[in-house]
């Protein structure tokens, strides 16, 4: 089955390259790319695709055009993903990004996506319902909830980086893979994590990840 998509970047030459990266996956197809908002707007509405690449900021206003276009897609077509890339690893994007939730919600930085394999299973994960979020954005949403007091601070060093891999929507086998520990001491320390935060244990992962970066939002 194939997944629809389209791209938004107001760079001529970096659209260019994210056209070919997407092209070269063959169970994505391009329904079409924009260099603005308007644009943006009008092929969406226009093809209703499956998932949207796109900028954070972009022509006319450079601001928070990508945001904007996701948080009016989550009212208007919840089903419709949206993955951001960036260069920019502020927190403050990514929780105006998933405010209301992390289902088919995507950020990544532009630096991460160069060789398209990233880039294609990002798209991959956000149409079929789950999250994926930059590691270095993680660290942000960590270090900016811990500025205050919470229950993050009773998590040991190794339960933050099981928590980091965890909101990259990674499996126990691929967390345990990317920390060098075995499967049965990540299930110890997610066990852990969720009591230490009150949070329901979820079989489905993107529950979990919700959860988690929900409550990492929190003020």
């Amino acid at each position: 089955m194939q997944t629809r998509v389209v791209l938004a970047e107001d760079n001529a030459l970096l659209r260019a390259g994210l056209v070919r990266l997407v092209d070269a996956a063959e169970d994505l197809t391009l329904v079409g790319a924009a260099a603005d908002l308007p644009a943006l707007t009008d092929l969406v509405d226009r093809e209703a695709p499956d998932v949207v690449v796109t900028d954070i900021k972009m022509p006319p206003t450079h601001t928070d055009e990508g945001i904007a276009l996701a948080t009016r897609l989550r009212d208007e077509h919840p089903g419709i993903g949206v993955l951001v890339l960036s260069q920019y690893a502020e927190a403050p994007y990514a929780m105006a990004l998933l405010a209301s939730g992390t289902a088919r919600r995507g950020y990544l930085l532009k630096e991460r996506v160069a060789d398209g394999d990233e880039l294609a299973e990002a798209i991959r994960r956000v149409a079929a319902g789950g999250s994926v979020i930059d590691p270095t954005v993680i660290e942000g949403l960590v270090a900016a909830n811990r500025a205050a007091p919470s229950d993050l601070d009773r998590l040991t060093p190794r339960e933050l980086q099981v928590l980091g891999e965890m909101a990259q929507g990674k499996s126990n086998a691929a967390v345990a893979a990317a920390l060098v520990l075995s499967e049965r001491a990540i299930e110890k320390h997610t066990n852990s994590i969720f009591s230490k935060l009150g949070l329901s244990e979820e079989r489905d992962l993107n529950r979990r990840v919700s959860a988690v970066l929900m409550y990492l939002q929190e003020d």
